[in-house]
């Protein structure tokens, strides 16, 4: 959603103006322009030695419900989803006073740039560290509502997914303050736009689908059959179909469960992947214990033979541990991600 152009106006800055706040005295010298939305203008600024990201508007009430978000943030403990709120305060500026708050600049690229650079083996993990960080939002009373990738930035070095805009973060049980059409259940035909868990995620599913629609796609018969279709013809969405539907459908009453059923059908997915690793371990399990259990009975082995298979044998044995340990090490750096 847009911001008007009186708006952006009065609001909109030169590189190199330094904004100094009414109250606290502090001063940011701004960067450059980051983004704009339907409230506000977010600037990259600079500030002592450091880097902060700096959102201005003339729309004092707006300020004041994004900071409560932000400061509502800061009390979930073990969740890093949105930026640490620095500073709130007033610039009186030629063009009369505008406020603004000050947050921790978020370094990275976006959430559908990531995945093209580093691979959409990365979907799913980033997906349930979304989930995760949703729940806990959820649970203290919010929405987050305009939930798209250009508001979910990639940190590192351990990839780590974060938001950038809290804009359209919504109390549950009131309207749904800002929205994507792309991520809005209401745009597709598929529910309200009341504030409640299921509508992040709805977008949550449409995230998943847009990852295998990078352009996105427009509404055309609309609806869960269009989507479904869209499914439909790509296998990565394939492998997750169950749980996407599921989400679309507002079958899903908190982030919790559809994080279990994403993560139960990876893990089937993993036992079934290209090379069968489970398959060839379970295979071979029968070498380790009876190397012998192949061998015709009575058969007459010359010394020479004897050491043959029992070189062999000990060959088997090795490749076989060693695609073992690599799939528990997997395993490990899988879970260690989320």
């Amino acid at each position: 959603m847009m911001m008007n152009h009186s708006l952006k106006n009065r609001c909109k800055v030169a590189p190199g103006t330094v904004i100094a706040g009414k109250w606290h005295s502090n001063k940011y010298t701004v960067l450059k322009e980051l983004g704009y939305g339907a409230n506000g203008i977010v600037y990259l600024a600079k500030f002592k030695n450091s880097q902060v990201a700096l959102k201005m508007s003339d729309n004092g009430m707006s300020i004041t419900s994004e900071v409560n978000v932000l400061r509502s943030f800061a009390k979930v403990q073990g969740s890093t989803l949105g930026p640490s709120l620095l500073d709130v305060d007033d610039w009186n500026s030629n063009r009369g006073q505008i406020s603004f708050y000050v947050m921790e600049y978020i370094q990275g690229p976006d959430l559908l740039s990531f995945i093209q650079t580093k691979g959409k083996a990365w979907t799913t993990v980033l997906i349930l560290q979304l989930l995760n960080d949703l729940n806990k939002l959820h649970e203290n009373g919010w929405v987050f509502g305009d939930l798209k990738p250009e508001n979910l930035i990639v940190t590192g070095p351990t990839p780590k997914i974060r938001c950038i805009d809290v804009g359209g973060t919504t109390l549950q049980g009131r309207a749904i303050k800002e929205f994507t059409e792309f991520y809005d259940r209401g745009y597709w035909g598929l529910g309200s736009r009341k504030a409640d868990p299921s509508y992040d995620l709805f977008a949550v599913a449409m995230i998943m689908i847009n990852t295998a629609y990078p352009k996105r796609f427009n509404k055309s018969t609309g609806g869960i059959t269009q989507l479904r279709e869209a499914i439909s013809k790509q296998k990565d969405l394939l492998l997750v179909e169950k749980v996407i539907v599921k989400a679309l459908h507002g079958q899903y009453s908190n982030a919790l469960q559809m994080r279990s059923d994403l993560l139960s059908l990876v893990t089937d997915n993993k036992s079934i992947s290209p090379g069968n690793k489970s398959t060839t371990i379970n295979s071979t399990n029968s070498t380790f214990h009876n190397p012998k259990a192949n061998q015709p009975p009575n058969q007459a082995k010359s010394r020479q033979t004897y050491r043959k298979k029992k070189k062999k044998n000990r060959w088997v044995e090795t490749i076989s541990i060693t695609i073992f340990i690599a799939f528990l090490y997997f395993l490990y750096i899988f879970q260690k991600l989320l």
